[in-house]
C-alpha cells in the first residue's frame, strides 16, 4: 500500500491531530494556534477558516504569509529526524511546527517555544 505524502493530506484532518496531542498534556488550542501563527504569519482567525476548507497540509505551508525568520533556531528530533537537517525545504516548515507542538507537549514556556 503506498504511503500517502504527507503534504498531499487535508490541513482539516492534521490540525486537529496536533490541537490534541498538545490537549493530552493540559496545553490549549489557542497555545497551539499561537505557535503556528508564530511559525506561518497566519492569524488563529487564519488557522480556523483554513481548518473549514480543503487546502492540503502543503499549501497550507506554501501560502504561509510569513514564515518566520527565527524558525531556523528551532532545532532537535522529530520521529527520530533532525528537523535542522532535513533537506526537503517544504518538509523542514513541517517538521519546524511537529516540533514547537512537541515542545507545548512537553511542558516548555511559550517563551522558550517561540525563542524570545
Amino acid at each position: 500500500m503506498p504511503r500517502t505524502d504527507v503534504t498531499q493530506m487535508s490541513f482539516a484532518k492534521l490540525y486537529p491531530l496536533l490541537v490534541a496531542k498538545a490537549g493530552k498534556k493540559g496545553r490549549t488550542r489557542e497555545e497551539v494556534d499561537q505557535v503556528t501563527a508564530w511559525l506561518t504569519g497566519y492569524t488563529a482567525q487564519d488557522i480556523a477558516r483554513m481548518e473549514r476548507s480543503d487546502i492540503s497540509y502543503g499549501d497550507f505551508f506554501r501560502s504561509a504569509p510569513a514564515m518566520n525568520p527565527h524558525r531556523v533556531l528551532i532545532t532537535g528530533k522529530v520521529c527520530g529526524i533532525r528537523v535542522e537537517e532535513i533537506q526537503d525545504p517544504l518538509m523542514r516548515e513541517i517538521r519546524y511546527l511537529d516540533k514547537l507542538v512537541d515542545e507545548l507537549a512537553k511542558g516548555k514556556s511559550m517563551e522558550q517555544i517561540l525563542r524570545k
